[in-house]
């Protein structure tokens, strides 16, 4: 049996994202819809341990960075401890969270502590009202004190994500900049994608993130430059400082081409794309007691049914659930 997760297009699989809950305490307006109830029931969920066992199999693969997604992480009861049995895994190299930072006060230090490497936090907006608004209720100030609390412990780097969109938050650009620029976190881009009804109306308020990249060349001496993680971003660096910008581009610039990570949703299941509906079901063999040899096999059969990429463009209809069921 080969040792390495190569599908069918050559792109090795190092990367995995890693939904550990499908709830979520706000309700984005590209992600989840206002009422949305048809989450999993818990019993549907991954055990600890069956996250666990994954994990390594995969590790012991090539799969060397793995970044806990949810809907919303830290929603997960005891995801430290979670968080600790990832990071003692002898082939996992990089343990990271995406989180919305609501809850990340009372938990960054114990993240810390238990082996997190690295967070990415979703942001918007700066103007709390502009911020309820996108997140339908949701409390600005909770978000910045959970920042707060990440830079205290020295969680590091710290990533904004902020979801551009045209009449929405689009003027924000440059006071985010500011606010990243000033707390020392690195600013990432994102260009909106039609995944579900959330994702296609916010579709109407698309910003391609080339006009923005551009603006801020012609501001700032932008350099390219590289991160540490395995995602799509594309990286620039803002001239005598220390300041990094991403730009991630699923729509006007995809980088399918370079793809090397997939989706295992909280009820086990192995998305092979997000613009795509392939996926493998890994909770069934569990339970029915696969031996750990044939979970590698299974791991390998399914990259191997890896999609070469995305259809957002051709197709943008085809993806009909709900951004947070997919693991981010």
């Amino acid at each position: 049996m080969t040792n390495e997760l190569i599908d069918p297009f050559g792109r090795s699989i190092r990367y995995l994202r890693l939904s550990v809950t499908d709830r979520c305490d706000l309700r984005c307006q590209y992600c989840i819809p206002k009422g949305f109830k048809k989450f999993e029931h818990r019993e549907s969920w991954l055990t600890f341990e069956e996250i666990e066992r994954i994990i390594r199999a995969f590790s012991e693969l090539g799969v060397h960075r793995v970044r806990m997604t949810g809907g919303e992480p830290l929603l997960r009861k005891g995801l430290p401890e979670l968080a600790a049995g990832l990071a003692a895994l002898p082939d996992l190299d990089d343990l990271s969270l995406s989180t919305n930072a609501t809850q990340l006060e009372k938990h960054a230090a114990a993240l810390k502590q238990a082996g997190v490497h690295r967070i990415n936090v979703s942001l918007d907006s700066l103007n709390a009202d502009v911020f309820s608004s996108i997140t339908q209720g949701g409390k600005l100030d909770k978000v910045l004190a959970g920042l707060q609390a990440a830079r205290n412990c020295d969680l590091a780097p710290i990533k904004i994500n902020m979801v551009v969109m045209r009449g929405i938050n689009d003027h924000e650009v440059d006071s985010m900049l500011q606010y990243c620029m000033e707390n020392e976190f690195t600013l990432r881009f994102i260009e909106t994608m039609p995944i579900g009804d959330t994702g296609r109306n916010a579709g109407r308020h698309f910003v391609s993130l080339d006009t923005i990249r551009i603006r801020l060349t012609k501001q700032f001496d932008m350099v390219p430059s590289t991160m540490p993680g395995g995602g799509p971003a594309r990286y620039m660096q803002v001239g005598g400082t220390d300041m990094k910008i991403g730009f991630i581009t699923p729509m006007s610039q995809h980088f399918c081409k370079s793809c090397n990570r997939v989706r295992l949703s909280v009820d086990g299941r192995l998305h092979l794309c997000l613009g795509q509906n392939d996926n493998v079901s890994l909770r069934e063999p569990l339970r029915q007691g696969i031996s750990d040899k044939d979970l590698k096999e299974l791991l390998l059969e399914a990259i191997a049914k890896k999609p070469e990429r995305h259809e957002f463009r051709k197709n943008p209809l085809k993806i009909n659930r709900v951004m947070s069921l997919t693991g981010g």
